[in-house]
């Protein structure tokens, strides 16, 4: 059954009342002010010691509670920003309007949105236990960091002489049960092409193409799933209409986010009038192919083409189809797996936007892997393939994977402290999505760090969810976790 959420009758009442706060408060990358502001004046009315880094990221301190004051100092951290994708028609300003949240069954999920769970959760999480007089630990500092989803803006420029703790918790994974100690690294790849635009001949029409209503999804943790990508699909169908006909394109844009699979892209071009029943022949085969290909796993996917009015100027048919086809061959997907981790990617690219403005093309691309050098390669080898086309690279935002050390102290004290609570021993897992913690491990080395949380599904999509009953065991396990920390050597 599903009904609007009254979140504050969950349990812990605390973390999901902080949780709705977060829905409360816009916070897409990049517009964190409120939340801090209303984070600021929590550490106020509770005492707590608070200061920002150069770049905006906030620590928030607290003293042990009494009797642990020997223990090694812990970090709890999570990102402060949330991933904005929305339905198609949605009128929703992430900027300026609250998250719509609504309990269905046992989950908590969004009306046309994203939820924000991912990392919101974990945010919640820390500010429960930052207010609570009933949680044992030693020295605590909370650590939020701003614009993880956009660029990792906060852990890149993180100072590095402000945290005085030695364990860091990051709260940022999506599968309760389980502990990660490792994850990929990143780099964004763009590629720009200057057009060469013409007019439309008079007996020329337009014609707009659109496929909608995909998947979507994490362009880490789903990137292996089959998922289709709306850019590719479009590209298809244009490249299968320009080996036979004359078409030129007149717009494309597809895609909106870098770490997420393309829901739904759309392009508009002109085909002579004569040849319109050809292209509307060519497009029932085409819709016809993706559903044989998609049907059984993209269940909502909308596919359209319909006349289009005023198309002035478009590229040469030439130029349509070296664009369409650099799109087509541009490497999508999960590339390699690892040797070392059976089921884990290794190595992946996520054709992420594709967008025409300002008289030119940008394709831009988030290439991951868990090994830096297969990182680097791949990303030079995107560039080189645009570069077929004459295009400017970028490539920007590289981050450092997070090695595993399965000799963690940390991670042999959350094993027995979740085999303990649940008589099970927790998976011990490496992810494939750009963890802080490869980042932060590089300013602070001396960190030990270990990464979970509660149960999500459908991050990065109006699809996002997060299960309930996870949510408790996930805080269970947190709270035993600070109570074992150690006494320092």
């Amino acid at each position: 059954m599903t009904q609007r959420a009254n979140l504050s009758e969950l349990l812990p009442q605390a973390l999901w009342r902080h949780f709705q706060m977060l829905c409360d408060t816009p916070r897409p990358s990049g517009h964190e002010a409120a939340v801090i502001d209303t984070i600021e004046a929590f550490a106020k009315r509770h005492s707590l010691t608070l200061l920002r880094d150069s770049v905006g990221n906030v620590i928030v301190r607290k003293p042990a509670t009494a009797g642990m004051e020997n223990r090694r100092g812990a970090i709890l951290q999570s990102h402060l920003d949330m991933v904005p994708q929305k339905s198609q028609g949605s009128n929703h300003d992430f900027t300026r309007d609250p998250i719509q949240t609504v309990i269905d069954g046992d989950w908590v999920t969004a009306v046309d949105t994203t939820l924000g769970a991912d990392n919101g959760i974990g945010v919640a999480a820390i500010l429960a236990i930052m207010e609570s007089d009933t949680v044992a630990h030693g020295p605590l500092e909370a650590l939020f960091t701003i614009d993880e989803e956009a660029g990792m803006t906060g852990a890149k420029g993180l100072s590095p002489d402000l945290l005085e703790g030695e364990l860091l918790f990051n709260l940022d994974t999506e599968d309760e049960g389980e502990l990660y100690v490792g994850c990929a690294g990143g780099i964004d790849v763009s590629a720009h092409v200057a057009c060469e635009w013409q007019p439309v001949a008079d007996h020329y029409c337009g014609l707009s193409l659109s496929v909608s209503g995909l998947l979507g999804g994490h362009s880490g943790l789903d990137i292996n799933l089959g998922r289709a990508n709306a850019n590719q699909c479009v590209a298809l169908f244009i490249a299968r209409l320009s080996d036979a006909l004359p078409v030129q394109l007149v717009s494309f844009q597809g895609g909106t986010l870098r770490n997420a699979i393309a829901r739904d892209a759309s392009a508009t071009f002109a085909v002579p009038a004569s040849l319109a029943d050809a292209v509307q022949a060519a497009f029932g085969k085409f819709k016809a192919d993706l559903i044989a290909q998609y049907g059984d796993l993209e269940t909502h996917m909308l596919l359209s083409l319909e006349s289009a009015d005023d198309v002035p100027q478009a590229l040469s048919a030439s130029h349509t189809r070296q664009f369409v086809s650099a799109l087509l061959t541009c490497p999508h997907g999960a590339l390699r797996m690892s040797q070392h981790l059976p089921g884990v990617v290794e190595t992946s690219n996520n054709l992420a936007s594709v967008s025409m403005e300002n008289g030119g093309l940008t394709v831009q691309c988030l290439v991951r892997s868990l090994m830096d050098q297969a990182r680097d390669d791949l990303a030079a080898n995107i560039a080189r393939h645009f570069q077929l086309i004459d295009a400017d690279i970028e490539l920007d935002g590289a981050y450092p994977g997070w090695a595993p050390n399965m000799d963690s102290t940390l991670l042999a004290q959350m094993r027995a402290v979740y085999a303990e609570k649940y008589g099970v021993e927790p998976a011990v897992k490496v992810i494939h999505a750009g963890l802080e913690c490869g980042l932060l491990g590089a300013i602070y080395p001396h960190w030990d760090m270990i990464s979970f949380g509660p149960t999500i599904r459908g991050a990065h999509s109006p699809d996002e969810r997060v299960h309930i009953p996870s949510v408790a065991a996930f805080w269970d396990c947190l709270v035993a976790g600070l109570a074992a920390v150690p006494e320092r050597g």
